[in-house]
């Protein structure tokens, strides 16, 4: 039922105050008094601008439910297609030849998802590691939260009515379980290992005589390798940078928080408070499904995470016993596989069963995408080990965070927890400290395992990708355990790249190695990452920027502002000027285009060399750079691409120099032009024109570059010439938040959602932030209660199980 708003709203969060502070029996009694017909579960949710919640309990079942329920009421129908992926039913409802929107794992069709999460429920996966007790299993406040979550998920399907066309009447919308949301999390938490391979454990089937294959090749299983894993081709990114309190103009510390993410599909991030009086206090960003706050910050502190290099997932190559191809030798002792029979039922067709194989490493594949296969023969397998398939923990370090008031608890969480299974940490609080750690799940691969116990496959991938491929017939090389470590066969804390303290501690998806330029980390093992290698555009780019903001001093909170709207391209700095005089030199302003035609490119010249630099929505020239860099970049390799190749001396600064003579350069240049000109587009149309997204039939221009530019604020659209240039945008700047402190209770925090808070077409939060990132405006985060209570837009809701 709705409250009048701002009458009640002191009245609402004094009642949960006075709750959370009784005693346990009096606050049992408070609440049947409050309601004696109910006895159920409740949040007072109170609604600021552009929708966002901040939603207030007693206890953490109660916060648990108010966020399920908002989640609901702005979220239901990707949720409830999330949920159909875990419980195992995409083909029943969809069809097993439909493809899956690749949010919880990388299965290509709804069959092999289906067969993997039905596989993981009848085998009780995620219900033994909920009955393990903390920290190797979820704390107690973690498990209520997934209870509250499941909770208010579910009444708010029984009590509202669906309007969002996606799923309205649609029969796969339906109540959850806790095992449902729990599924949720491990699926987020094996979408590095197990989940990028779903495809090659369902297809996974013992050898015949018809089916033998010959080894893959170890030159193109390392290239496949090094595409698969590698941080610049991923769907998920991000930049975080935290500057110290030598920095700033205060001496308290700031941070900005720019995660790339998919802007449609179950991995949206959805923006929320959440208090529980006396006891949690924390705003930010939280993925679908997750009853915790994933990026944000609190009175004291603020973090983000950017996706890690570490490789979440190794391989052991079986020997197989000659005789039975479902039996392997380990120290020349026979092992029988274990066999699960998995049936899944498809629409409009009898029920599909499934054979999955596992052995003591993990289940056996037959290949890591598409590219990359790894065939069972008669004498040979491969299994996958993905140590985040024992971890349900990541809840609780995210609470860990929540409640932190230093860096210092923000790593000892991490140390405590050992939750994260796919990122690194960037954090900065009140006192002007820094932190950047990769501390995430990883298989125990040191560099002596790999050398000692790699076969001639992993010899080949593990130094260029860091895929290890174990020899799995030696007890020798089992991953072992370090006594740090929550759980057996991944890295403790000790042996985790951190920077503590430095003036800035930038990641935008390389290694550790750079977070500061000037301190850079070394020693780790090659599973983590590169140590001494050439650095993305985007990295190179955002160590100029941060480095000399650093440098410059007295920062604030709208120096975080401008870094993350200033839409400069690295790229564009290191090569328009000289394509532009390379272009203004060819003979008659002509080139030879792909097709062997002749295109005059002569006015692109002048518009290359005019062009700002910068991706914003009215910069004119970014388009045709953008196109004709794309094309270059894909044709050229890139050793020939630039005159001065890269340096470990000089990271930031190369490789530099544009080859302008370099095969395929004047190529692109004119399939450049060719493209523009048959689209009806202008050389020099402006940039927001031709890059946007369309929300209610409007058109909103969408500022940003992509990752091949080195943009900072980076997003990645769909080219559609027909439709008018870059018509979507399926990846990039996602919940950002820029947060300082000013010796006030309430930090200073500036957040963005770029793709706002509802997919519902028909809700009022469908666009409303994303027309914000068009026109590069901030929400003020209404963080303190006198500033919530200001908002012109408060609107307050008490929510109950029962209704």
């Amino acid at each position: 039922m709705r409250i009048r708003p701002r009458r009640l709203v002191v009245a609402a969060v004094a009642l949960l105050t006075a709750t959370a502070t009784l005693p346990a029996a009096a606050a049992e009694r408070h609440d049947r008094d409050e309601h004696p017909s109910h006895g159920g579960l409740s949040a007072v949710i109170r609604y600021t601008e552009y929708g966002i919640p901040h939603i207030v309990a007693k206890d953490y079942a109660n916060l648990g439910f108010g966020t399920g329920w908002a989640q609901a009421a702005d979220q239901v129908c990707t949720l409830a297609d999330g949920f159909l992926t875990v419980s195992g039913d995409r083909s029943r409802f969809f069809g097993p030849d439909a493809a899956t929107d690749f949010s919880l794992s990388s299965a290509s069709r709804n069959l092999s998802s289906d067969l993997y999460f039905r596989g993981v429920r009848e085998a009780g996966t995620v219900e033994k590691l909920l009955a393990e007790p903390a920290p190797r299993g979820p704390s107690r406040q973690s498990k209520e939260l997934i209870r509250g979550f499941t909770a208010g998920y579910n009444a708010w399907l029984k009590q509202n009515r669906i309007t969002d066309p996606a799923c309205k009447g649609a029969a796969w919308v339906r109540p959850v379980s806790t095992l449902d949301v729990a599924t949720r999390a491990y699926a987020l938490a094996v979408l590095g290992g197990e989940g990028r391979a779903v495809d090659g454990i369902t297809a996974a089937q013992p050898p015949t005589t018809a089916t033998a294959a010959a080894a893959p090749d170890a030159q193109d299983s390392a290239r496949a390798a090094r595409e698969l894993l590698a941080a610049d081709t991923a769907d998920m990114g991000s930049n975080a940078v935290a500057f110290g309190g030598t920095t700033t103009a205060d001496g308290r510390g700031l941070l900005l928080g720019n995660p790339h993410y998919p802007w449609q599909g179950g991995r949206r991030f959805w923006q929320s408070q959440q208090t529980i009086p006396g006891e949690l206090n924390v705003a930010g960003g939280s993925l679908l499904g997750s009853a915790t706050v994933s990026i944000g910050h609190n009175a004291q502190v603020a973090w983000s995470h950017t996706v890690a290099t570490g490789i979440t997932l190794n391989l052991h190559q079986l020997t197989l016993d000659p005789a039975d191809p479902t039996v392997y030798l380990v120290d020349g002792k026979p092992e029988r596989m274990t066999k699960r029979t998995v049936t899944v039922d498809v629409r409009d067709g009898a029920p599909v069963s499934r054979m999955q194989w596992w052995t003591r490493y993990g289940p056996v594949v037959t290949s890591l995408g598409a590219s990359l296969p790894l065939p069972w023969t008669a004498t040979t397998a491969y299994a996958v080990n993905d140590p985040n398939s024992l971890n349900l923990r990541a809840s609780d370090t995210a609470l860990g965070f929540s409640k932190a008031r230093s860096t210092a608890e923000v790593l000892g969480s991490l140390r405590r927890t050992q939750g994260l299974p796919w990122v690194n940490t960037i954090a900065a609080d009140s006192s002007g400290h820094t932190l950047f750690t990769q501390s995430q799940v990883l298989p125990r691969i040191t560099d002596e395992l790999a050398q000692s116990c790699s076969t001639p496959l992993g010899r080949v991938t593990y130094p260029s990708s860091g895929l290890a491929i174990l020899d799995g017939s030696r007890g020798a090389c089992a991953l072992g355990s370090d006594p740090d470590a929550v759980q057996p066969g991944i890295f403790g804390p000790a042996k985790l790249p951190t920077l503590k303290d430095a003036p800035y501690a930038e990641n935008s998806n390389d290694s550790a190695w750079l977070s500061n330029a000037d301190r850079p980390l070394t020693g780790y093992e090659r599973v983590f990452g590169t140590i001494g290698t050439q650095r993305s555009m985007r990295t190179r780019g955002a160590i100029e920027d941060v480095a000399a903001l650093a440098e410059r001093g007295e920062l604030t909170v709208r120096d975080l502002q401008a870094q993350q709207f200033a839409n400069r391209v690295p790229a564009g700095d290191l090569a328009a000027q000289d394509a532009a005089a390379a272009c203004a030199a060819l003979p008659g302003g002509t080139a030879t285009g792909s097709d062997g035609r002749a295109v005059d490119v002569s006015g692109a010249c002048a518009v290359l060399a005019a062009w700002d630099r910068t991706t914003d929505t009215g910069s004119r020239g970014a388009l045709l750079f953008d196109r004709f860099w794309r094309k270059l970049t894909a044709s050229v390799p890139a050793a020939q691409l630039w005159k001065v190749p890269f340096s470990a001396a000089d990271p930031v600064g190369t490789p530099n120099t544009l080859n302008t003579g370099a095969p395929g350069f004047t190529t692109a240049l004119a399939d450049a032009v060719t493209e523009l000109r048959a689209a009806g587009i202008a050389l020099d149309s402006p940039l927001g024109q031709h890059q946007f997204v369309v929300r209610n039939g409007q058109r909103i221009p969408v500022p940003g570059g992509t990752e091949s530019l080195g943009v900072w604020n980076k997003v990645e659209p769909v080219w559609d010439a027909a439709k008018g240039g870059y018509t979507e945008v399926t990846t990039g700047s996602s919940y950002i938040q820029a947060v300082g402190w000013d010796g006030s209770r309430c930090p200073v925090a500036r957040t963005l959602l770029s793709y706002s808070q509802s997919s519902n077409p028909n809700s009022a939060h469908y666009s409303d932030q994303t027309r914000l990132f068009s026109g590069e405006k901030w929400v003020t985060s209404r963080f303190c209660e006198k500033d919530i209570r200001k908002s012109p837009a408060l609107r307050v809701v008490m929510v109950r199980e029962h209704g």
